[in-house]
């Protein structure tokens, strides 16, 4: 008898992708990540800018972040800026026919997306790159591994 394993709750986007975006702006969502959004929300995704990449929530991943962040003093400076810088870009966008999304110019030109881009699942949202920042990014994440595992580990990882 062959036994199904157990999952561990809801699914999570995981995995990295490479695309390219088209003339037109538009980047392919993996068909993983689409079964995803079919299976635990929709097909509408809001995207916005963060740390020199796009983030795309399910639309319900995004109300959470609302209803989170709607509490924030906007008497705080650094409050103010966050809100303004994130809730700004913040564009919903639906995922056509053929499994793409089209990504407004001003998102485009923030995450420098202009030809090689990867697609990586992070948890509950999706991050959207330019290909050279995320290597980078990747062969950081590599150099602090060791460290950051041992911090993770203090913590009872």
């Amino acid at each position: 008898m062959v036994r199904k394993p157990k999952t561990g709750g809801e699914p999570m986007f995981r995995g990295r992708y490479e695309y390219t975006i088209d003339s037109k702006g538009r980047v392919s969502i993996p068909s993983k990540f689409k079964e995803i959004l079919i299976q635990q929300y929709d097909e509408r995704l809001v995207i916005t800018n963060y740390d020199l990449c796009l983030v795309a929530f399910p639309h319900q991943e995004w109300s959470v972040i609302e209803e989170k962040v709607k509490n924030l003093s906007t008497l705080n400076k650094e409050a103010r800026a966050f809100l303004r810088f994130f809730y700004s870009s913040g564009i919903d966008c639906e995922i056509d026919r053929q499994g793409r999304v089209l990504i407004p110019q001003s998102l485009r030109d923030y995450a420098n997306l202009q030809k090689d881009v990867i697609v990586v699942g992070s948890g509950k949202k999706i991050e959207i790159w330019n290909k050279e920042r995320w290597d980078e990014e990747f062969r950081k994440s590599q150099e602090s591994f060791d460290r950051v595992t041992d911090t993770l580990t203090n913590f009872g990882f």
